[in-house]
């Protein structure tokens, strides 16, 4: 049975990452419901099943590639509420190994992508709030960051930053209250980033 923390932070999550998507400049490829075509033939390989268009993914099925593969992998059950959806947002935009090298760079443990006890002594030491401020802010360097190594990427720039603003809102930060919600940008849509270590790669 789902988390509490799961099911409270699944909503934001999924009105971000809309229907089926195949956009040629997207690095995620065929995407439904922020699932790839990827993720979902390995899913189902896990799963004993038989591999399938993405397109035709069952909400159930969304629902458990979204906790198996996005919550407890960057342990965002090991967060406080607010920064577990910072964590879980960040998982499925950008991977879940880049997510926890943003959460270590937010709270000073070092940065190595393995949430062991370093890192779980460091989060549980921070002020919850002031790592939520950095971590967006790191968050958002990354995206302008990436665009500025690889312009054509700019396509998304609005709708990435769009999401993160929606998400500053979300948690309660300050100054982020007009921010506007599913405005996609440019591209219709929200593209994901590959996570480290998965081509083409884009290295925190």
């Amino acid at each position: 049975m789902p988390t509490q923390g799961f099911v409270a932070a699944l909503p934001f999550v999924l009105r971000w990452e809309g229907g089926f998507i195949d956009h040629p400049a997207d690095p995620g490829g065929r995407t439904n419901k922020g699932v790839t075509q990827c993720t979902y033939d390995q899913w189902r390989l896990r799963q004993g099943l038989a591999p399938r268009d993405v397109k035709l993914i069952e909400d159930a099925e969304v629902e458990r590639i979204y906790e198996s593969g996005y919550w407890f992998p960057p342990r965002c059950d090991l967060l406080a509420r607010s920064l577990d959806l910072v964590q879980f947002d960040t998982a499925v935009n950008m991977g879940p190994g880049r997510a926890v090298r943003m959460l270590q760079a937010a709270v000073g443990a070092g940065v190595d992508g393995d949430f062991g006890p370093e890192t779980q002594r460091r989060v549980a030491a921070s002020d919850v709030g002031a790592t939520i401020v950095n971590y967006c802010s790191a968050r958002e360097a990354y995206y302008r960051g990436l665009v500025q190594r690889r312009p054509e990427l700019g396509v998304f720039l609005k709708g990435w930053l769009n999401r993160l603003n929606a998400l500053r809102r979300e948690v309660g930060l300050p100054g982020y209250e007009s921010a506007r919600d599913l405005d996609l940008g440019e591209a219709g849509y929200v593209a994901r980033i590959p996570d480290v270590g998965i081509a083409p790669s884009y290295d925190f």
